[in-house]
């Protein structure tokens, strides 16, 4: 088996990380707490006045080097790693220049050096990407049809996304059939 998972969203807490960083610089601006998020897309729930505020934290140096690990996600995947390969498979975020450098150090910081050499994989298409199964919070398509199945990683903000099948740390041995 060959597992795909994603980072922001199911392995770094990136929308933790945005919201903290948001009220540190504006503490008088108003904001969407995690729980009422309910768009794929952070910057779609926020007025078009917010959204340069919000772009200036995505595009800051920072960001994506201290995201928190979202809680399961490590041991859950050391265990995966028992019934197969296992990837992270990410998309970058061509408008901050600090993405890559700062994603392969997050990554060799809370997984390992391994991880970031030999496990990573950084794709604008992830449908291209071989394997069995592709845990992202967000739906994926691409240029071809996949090989794998997508797992939604369940997120308050993809409440509106059906016709997947949802996993969380909590739930995947029961989603993936493993024992």
């Amino acid at each position: 088996m060959i597992y795909l998972v994603d980072c922001d969203g199911v392995i770094a807490d990136f929308e933790k990380g945005v919201l903290a960083e948001f009220r540190k610089r504006h503490p008088d601006k108003p904001f969407i707490p995690l729980e009422e998020r309910t768009t794929l897309f952070l910057e779609d729930q926020y007025s078009e006045e917010l959204r340069p505020l919000l772009k200036d934290i995505f595009v800051s140096q920072g960001l994506f080097r201290h995201l928190e690990l979202i809680e399961g996600s490590l041991k859950a995947l050391k265990e995966l790693r028992k019934y197969g390969d296992v990837f992270i498979c990410t998309a970058p975020m061509p408008i901050s220049a600090y993405y890559h450098k700062e994603r392969y150090e997050w990554i060799e910081e809370n997984l390992g050096r391994e991880w970031a050499d030999k496990r990573t994989i950084v794709s604008r298409d992830k449908a291209i990407i071989s394997g069995n199964f592709l845990i992202d919070d967000k739906p994926q398509q691409g240029v071809i049809e996949p090989e794998w199945e997508q797992l939604l990683f369940d997120q308050p903000y993809n409440q509106s996304v059906t016709g997947l099948r949802r996993i969380t740390w909590k739930n995947y041995r029961e989603v993936l059939g493993l024992k």
